[in-house]
C-alpha cells in the first residue's frame, strides 16, 4: 500500500480536516458544563433536563438520537442545500439514519450507565480518565466505530447481504475502520472527557447535543461539498459517513 493510500494517514488527514469545527464544537460542549457548575441558572435548566432523561429511559435516548443523528441533519439539507425540495433519497436516508441511531442512542445510554456501574458516578480526573479510556479504545474501537462503517457498508451497497461477510475480516477494518477511527478521535476524546465531567443522568442529554452539532456540521459540509462550495476544509471522512446523502 503506497503512503498517500495508508489508513493512518487517511486518518489523519480527516482528523485535519475536522479541527475547525470540532474545535468550536469542544468549545460549546466545555462552555456548557462550565456553565452548569457556575451559572445558577444554567444549572437548574439541565438538572430539569436530567428529569426529564430519569423519567424518559430508554425510549427518551432512543427518540433524542434519531432527532439528532437522523431529523436535523436532513432538514438540514433539505431546507439549506435543497431548497426545500424533499426526494425519494431524502426519505430513505431518514429512515436508514433513525433505525440506526435509535439503537446506537440506546446502546450508548446502556453502556454509560455500565461504566457508572463499574467506575461509579463521581466526576474526579481518575473516574473520567477511565471511562473516557474504556469508551475511545474499547468501545469505539471495538465496536460503535466498525459498526456503524459496516452499517454503511451495508446500505451503499443497496441493503444487499451479497459479500457482507468482507465487513468482519482485518483487511477491512484496516482500510475502513481505522481512517474513521483516527478521523473521530480528534473529536470525540475531548467531547467525552467533557461528557463524564457531568452527574450520569446528564451524559447521555449532552452527548446527544454534542451530536447534534457534529452531524448537522458534517451535514453543511458534505452538502456543500457536493456542491463544490469553496469551504476552508474538505469533508472528513469516517464520521461523516453517518450522514452522507
Amino acid at each position: 500500500m503506497s503512503t498517500a493510500k495508508s489508513p493512518f494517514l487517511i486518518g489523519l488527514r480527516a482528523a485535519k480536516a475536522n479541527l475547525l469545527p470540532g474545535l468550536v464544537i469542544q468549545a460549546a460542549m466545555v462552555s456548557i458544563v462550565v456553565a452548569y457548575y457556575t451559572v445558577p441558572r444554567v444549572h437548574d435548566w439541565l438538572c430539569v433536563l436530567a428529569e426529564i432523561k430519569r423519567n424518559g429511559g430508554l425510549p427518551f435516548s432512543a427518540v433524542s438520537a434519531v432527532v439528532a443523528g437522523a431529523i436535523f441533519p436532513e432538514v438540514l439539507a433539505i431546507t439549506i442545500f435543497q431548497k426545500g425540495r424533499i426526494t425519494r433519497k431524502n426519505l430513505g436516508n431518514l429512515l436508514f439514519n433513525a433505525a440506526l441511531w435509535g439503537f446506537e442512542g440506546v446502546v450508548v445510554d446502556l453502556f454509560y450507565r455500565t461504566q457508572a456501574v463499574i467506575f461509579g458516578d463521581h466526576a474526579d480526573f481518575a473516574t473520567v480518565f477511565k471511562k473516557v479510556l474504556v469508551d475511545q479504545l474499547v468501545y469505539t474501537t471495538f465496536f460503535a466505530t466498525p459498526f456503524s462503517v459496516g452499517c454503511f457498508e451495508w446500505k451503499n451497497q443497496g441493503y444487499s447481504t451479497k459479500g457482507m461477510s468482507r465487513v468482519f475480516t482485518p483487511g477491512f477494518y484496516k482500510n475502513q475502520s481505522v481512517p474513521a477511527l483516527i478521523a473521530s478521535w480528534g473529536v470525540w476524546i475531548p467531547l467525552v472527557s467533557v461528557i463524564y465531567s457531568l452527574p450520569s443522568l446528564l451524559q447521555f442529554p449532552i452527548f446527544t447535543l454534542g451530536l447534534t452539532f457534529w452531524v448537522m456540521m458534517l451535514t453543511y459540509v458534505t452538502s456543500a461539498e457536493k456542491k463544490k462550495s469553496a469551504l476552508p476544509f474538505s469533508p472528513p471522512v469516517g464520521n461523516a459517513a453517518p450522514i452522507q446523502s
